[in-house]
């Protein structure tokens, strides 16, 4: 199991007992005041993954992880890269951060760009709407919240594109030459996965040739 995912300075550390967390914590302060770093406290935050058992696993009794001499607090969701990651790993949080965002992002065009050509707002729109940050690692989430986003993706067209409500999504999609949000979620998994096997690297390779992704 890797133990240690870093992106800059955002790093994550896994392990699978309490003993082996706190040992890498105390080695993260170690290796970071040698280079002159220090961790912030209050962003440093633990999640038990899975708790199905959770009363059991963290009780009263429960060892306190502690960074700098400094108790650190147990959290159900926390976002990492801009992507939510739940205790229970469902992606319906993060789902649901990305509805959102695209409701957000579509108000600020019509504020900015309404008058615009219809060249200029399509060209706007695939460029901010179109890109659905990480969707490519949804595995784990409920029909419900997948419908929800589906819903909000033609809602955004319609709102941006001054259609009407009940105007056919079908007959909308052709007129604007867009693609469908099927067609958006499979593009995005398709690359994603692309940039996987052509990463050089062995481990993202071996995911991909075993049918994990």
């Amino acid at each position: 199991m890797t133990n240690v995912l870093a992106y800059a300075d955002d790093i994550v550390l896994r392990a699978p007992s309490w003993r082996g967390l706190q040992q890498l914590i105390d080695l993260l302060a170690i290796e970071s005041s040698n280079i002159d770093m220090i961790c912030n406290v209050k962003k440093t935050v633990c999640m038990v993954f899975l708790p199905r058992v959770r009363d059991k696993i963290i009780s009263r009794t429960f060892p306190c992880l502690q960074l700098a001499g400094t108790p650190l607090t147990f959290v159900n969701d926390f976002k990492y890269l801009g992507h939510q990651i739940s205790c229970d790993l469902s992606d319906d949080l993060d789902i649901r951060r990305e509805i959102r965002n695209m409701f957000l992002r579509t108000n600020i065009l019509i504020r900015k760009f309404v008058k615009c050509s219809m060249e200029v707002k399509l060209l706007l729109f695939r460029t901010y709407c179109l890109c659905l940050y990480d969707n490519a690692l949804w595995r784990n989430h409920t029909a419900g919240i997948m419908c929800k986003l589906q819903s909000c993706y033609n809602k955004c067209i319609k709102l941006f594109f001054g259609f009407e409500r009940r105007h056919s999504v079908t007959q909308m999609l052709l007129e604007l030459g867009l693609p469908s949000f099927a067609t958006v979620m499979h593009n995005s998994k398709v690359v994603f996965t692309q940039s996987w096997v052509s990463s050089g690297n062995a481990i993202l390779s071996h995911l991909c040739s075993v049918g994990i992704w």
